[in-house]
């Protein structure tokens, strides 16, 4: 029998949030779930449908919304806006009100690396938890084939192109789904796996070059790899309008694996699930209606 629990979950109505709540609605879960999200009305229009799941006005730019979302919780899942590097001014209020709540577990959505990429906002979130001495459990995923869906669609779907400074750098592919399906186990039976950090990885390390090839094996209207130097990219961005801090962080998040030793394929998802990640083809082929 799962223990009761009210359980938090930020970016509800993310990639990340939809998959976690959608798993944890699956699993039977005894936990009582809230959706932390900007607003409740749009909100309900995406998640509406799960039945007796709860909603709350949270906003991690907003402080004055943490202690009301916050009040109650056994569980924290914490999802980064991608837009928020400031992690002193918007994440150290929020972990030390979890703090002093006695909030007894905490689940942070991390980065495969963070623990040597001390530049970029996870690795100073996870210093934040561990500073502050909360039970926690760090999941950090490799690259999410969902950014081909969400941040490069765009670009993907106006000019048939994939703009990055990644250079021929190699990354570890996963699919937001297979997160979704771990955090929500990691969720149900926290103490299993408290204090400590997980990599969740699919089972391909391959490079914007080979994400090429296999898009156009799939669509009939061909994309191809624009590979840029980050100052050109950033000039790009901020041209087209895009958050200062995002362009920052989709820099250090490309551009840093070009000096890098290639990621680590990690068994962590088939352990818990029994299943094989995702490939990065049938992820293609399950999306392709969006890349037209």
């Amino acid at each position: 029998m799962l223990s009761v629990k009210n359980v938090l979950i930020t970016g509800a109505t993310g990639n990340i949030g939809i998959e976690v709540i959608r798993y944890l609605y699956s699993s039977q879960t005894q936990c009582i779930i809230t959706a932390g999200v900007r607003n409740i009305e749009s909100a309900k229009k995406i998640l509406g449908h799960y039945e007796k799941l709860q909603f709350v006005y949270f906003d991690f730019e907003n402080p004055d919304t943490f202690t009301a979302a916050l009040k109650n919780m056994d569980c924290i899942y914490i999802v980064r806006p991608p837009q928020i590097s400031d992690t002193d001014k918007y994440f150290k209020p929020f972990i030390q009100i979890i703090k002093q709540y006695c909030i007894p577990e905490t689940i942070f959505l991390s980065v495969q690396g963070a623990e040597k990429s001390k530049v970029i906002p996870h690795h100073k979130i996870e210093k934040l938890i561990m500073e502050n001495q909360l039970n926690y459990v760090f999941l950090r995923p490799g690259y999410f084939m969902q950014n081909l869906t969400t941040t490069l669609l765009s670009d993907i779907k106006q000019k048939r192109q994939i703009i990055l400074p990644a250079g021929k750098a190699k990354f570890n592919w996963i699919d937001v789904e297979n997160i979704g399906e771990v955090s929500a186990i990691v969720i149900n039976k926290f103490q299993e796996f408290k204090n400590n950090a997980f990599e969740v990885t699919g089972n391909e390390i391959e490079n914007f070059y080979t994400v090429e090839t296999l898009m156009n094996k799939v669509l009939s209207n061909r994309v191809t790899y624009a590979a840029t130097n980050p100052f050109k990219f950033y000039a790009l961005k901020k041209k087209e309008g895009m958050n200062k801090s995002m362009i920052l962080v989709m820099i250090m998040l490309h551009f840093l694996p070009r000096f890098q030793k290639l990621p680590r394929i990690s068994n962590f998802y088939t352990s818990i699930t029994n299943k094989k990640p995702t490939g990065l083809l049938n992820f293609i082929e399950r999306e392709k209606d969006k890349f037209n």
